[in-house]
């Protein structure tokens, strides 16, 4: 059974996510003191965590931030807090979702299950992919060509990840945003640009910059 961590310091909804999560097929578990979270979350080690941002001692954005230095786990943010702003910090801090409340608590679930699918897929992967011109190490975020080792940030990695997963398709340029941030609403065409850019660089050092096409209106394709 997969456990979700709730770090919420209102009592009342920390209590019906906690029934509502049990209840639906996961080991729920609620911080109730907030002194030293980090170590705490960490200790839990939970599958997924849900983090408010309005804690005392450490705010949830710092501890989004800090957590992202020593673990993969899952974060959903959810808050009251709705500015774009925070929504854009915690993203850049390494959150997967951000939920502002009141929320429903449907989608909730539907964001838990799809985050921890994807999760347990990507845990399932072989360590090294063969994308027949090259080999995309998934542990160390590198591309491989006859003995040449170049590496890919995460962004580049995990665009050109999805590009594998889709060889010789079209890739719409509003998929690799979702694949990327979850959220199309903080990337812009031009942030993608760059970092498309930066991806057939690192693939032109080995020789493989022509592999990634532009498809005028449809996308980018691997071919």
């Amino acid at each position: 059974m997969q456990k979700i961590l709730i770090v919420e310091d209102d009592e009342k909804l920390r209590n019906e996510l906690e029934i509502f999560l049990n209840n639906n097929g996961y080991e729920a578990k609620t911080l109730e003191e907030f002194k030293d979270t980090i170590n705490k979350i960490l200790e839990i080690n939970p599958d997924l965590l849900l983090l408010d941002i309005n804690l005392p001692e450490a705010d949830g954005e710092y501890i989004c931030k800090e957590l992202r230095k020593k673990s993969e786990m899952p974060i959903i943010i959810v808050t009251s807090r709705d500015s774009e702003i925070d929504e854009l910090l915690c993203i850049n801090y390494g959150a997967d979702h951000y939920i502002t409340k009141p929320f429903n608590i449907q989608i909730l679930l539907a964001k838990i299950g799809s985050l921890l699918r994807r999760t347990n897929n990507i845990g399932e992967t072989n360590e090294k992919i063969d994308a027949k011109d090259f080999i995309l190490n998934t542990s160390k975020s590198t591309i491989e060509k006859e003995g040449k080792i170049v590496e890919l940030t995460k962004n580049e990695y995990k665009i050109l990840h999805f590009l594998v997963q889709n060889r010789e398709k079209i890739v719409s340029r509003e998929d690799i945003m979702e694949c990327l941030w979850d959220s199309e609403s903080f990337i812009d065409d031009n942030t993608l640009t760059v970092n498309i850019t930066r991806l057939r660089n690192r693939l032109g050092e080995l020789g493989l910059k022509d592999i990634l096409e532009t498809r005028r209106g449809q996308g980018y394709i691997l071919v």
